[in-house]
């Protein structure tokens, strides 16, 4: 089985981040869920080419500071991915409309207790937003639900 590389960006501006509401494309794995930005490695790209090119082709916006907080793994039968997060505070341009869903500034707090978002993003938002050092987070999916999440190494509980 072949690995997919990605990456994840939260785009935050006055206490709020860019969320994109994937709502445009039935077949998506996310579909009706809420993400940040971000996508595939093209071939050759490190993984700061791959957040800036994917976050300029989904909302027109140009990072200037993206900043890498760790990498999570993910696995769900005979899916594997290893995703590359970053967060920015910096960026440039005027927003565009996005074929995959719908861009909306929505404030941190709303993410984590509002929004339908992937269980285990709700682990990596709050080490984020606790400032925590790079990590390894690894989580497993069956079924669309989180069966298993690993800290660095160590098994956590999702909640």
């Amino acid at each position: 089985m072949e690995a997919e590389l990605t990456t994840l960006c939260y785009i935050e501006k006055d206490g709020e981040y860019l969320m994109l509401h994937r709502n445009k494309k039935q077949n998506d794995p996310s579909h009706d869920l809420w993400l940040g930005l971000g996508g595939h490695f093209e071939e050759g790209e490190s993984p700061e080419e791959c957040v800036v090119r994917e976050v300029r082709e989904e909302s027109g916006l140009e990072l200037r500071d993206q900043r890498l907080r760790g990498i999570v793994t993910f696995s769900d039968g005979d899916w594997f991915e290893y995703m590359f997060l970053f967060s920015a505070g910096d960026f440039r341009g005027e927003m565009i409309s996005c074929d995959e869903g719908e861009l909306v500034w929505v404030e941190k707090e709303r993410v984590l207790t509002e929004l339908p978002i992937w269980e285990g993003d709700r682990i990596f938002l709050r080490l984020m937003a606790e400032d925590a050092p790079f990590f390894s987070l690894k989580l497993t999916y069956q079924n669309r639900q989180l069966k298993y999440a690993a800290l660095n190494g160590k098994q956590i509980n999702p909640e």
